[in-house]
């Protein structure tokens, strides 16, 4: 968790920054962004399966075809510009959670480096990229791609979703989950920030037939207040069933802690809970269940401290 717990800190600064240069062009704002949260991003490459190539360098087994290539079969008028790329609107795509969440994408957009991630989907090779296109012009939200490669032999986009759920989307810390010997779960994140709370929401997706597929969106809330702090933690485990899909348990590890600071008020006790629930995939239905609203319950009553 401490990679998350870094690009948690990156993020706060970013948002400061934001309310104190608001005047700040959209390309400046993204390119410091971008600055920021690159390091993270190849630091955390050796732990998880996500790396942040150089967009304009040839994928690996295609030395025609570059990450830049990939990302025009998204953002088709896509330029290099110095050190970046520039372009309009992405490709129509559906939103991961539904059409009640579509959003209009950004009417131009810079792109620095994509985050790719290679997975197994139906017992196939499959590279799956992120790419955070920035601000969605009638959403609070942001607008990410999610795009789906087939690389077996001439490049080939499959898929494509936009699976921004809140202002900045990135791969979760580790990226995916192994379901069987030929199956792998996404796990995305969105984030915000102010001066003392954190809002996270991920999203679970699996490549079913070569389109995605939502599992499920958990959502968690850390506080920094003078007097305590609290963290919501969230952890992924496959079980093995028997089914077609491993069953996933995602764990949420609530943890309040007392600060020392005299704050002029007294801090809660000191607290710490595990939250579970587990997804199995259901025959009948074809998509993955959970066994309880655990998760719910918590979100219902996290948006009381909001």
């Amino acid at each position: 968790m401490a990679g998350c717990a870094a690009l948690q800190a990156v993020l706060v600064s970013c948002e400061l920054a934001a309310g104190t240069i608001s005047n700040m062009s959209g390309l400046l704002h993204r390119l410091g962004f971008a600055c920021l949260l690159l390091p993270l991003l190849f630091s955390a490459a050796g732990a998880q399966d996500a790396a942040s190539p150089d967009i304009g360098k040839p994928i690996d087994g295609h030395a025609d075809t570059t990450y830049a290539d990939l990302v025009r079969m998204v953002v088709p008028d896509l330029t290099a510009k110095d050190d970046y790329y520039v372009g309009s609107s992405p490709i129509e795509m559906r939103h991961i959670a539904g059409p009640e969440n579509d959003s209009s994408p950004p009417e131009a957009t810079s792109i620095f480096n994509p985050t790719v991630l290679s997975i197994k989907a139906g017992g196939k090779d499959r590279l799956a990229m992120l790419v955070d296109l920035g601000e969605s012009p009638d959403s609070a939200e942001g607008y990410a791609v999610l795009a789906l490669y087939d690389l077996t032999s001439k490049p080939k986009l499959l898929d494509a979703v936009n699976v921004a759920t809140d202002r900045f989307t990135f791969f979760r810390h580790p990226a995916k989950l192994s379901l069987g010997a030929g199956d792998d779960a996404l796990m995305i994140s969105s984030t915000h920030f102010n001066s003392s709370q954190g809002y996270m929401s991920t999203p679970v997706i699996l490549v079913r037939n070569d389109r995605f597929e939502l599992i499920d969106i958990i959502y968690t809330l850390d506080e920094n207040d003078c007097s305590y702090r609290r963290s919501q933690n969230l952890a992924f485990q496959a079980l093995g069933d028997g089914q077609p899909y491993a069953a996933i348990k995602a764990t949420i590890s609530d943890k309040t802690t007392p600060n020392e600071e005299d704050c002029g008020e007294p801090p809660p006790p000191a607290a710490s809970s595990d939250i579970s629930v587990t997804y199995r995939w259901d025959q009948k239905t074809s998509r993955y269940v959970a066994d309880s609203d655990a998760f719910d319950k918590l979100s219902a009553e996290n948006e009381k401290r909001f």
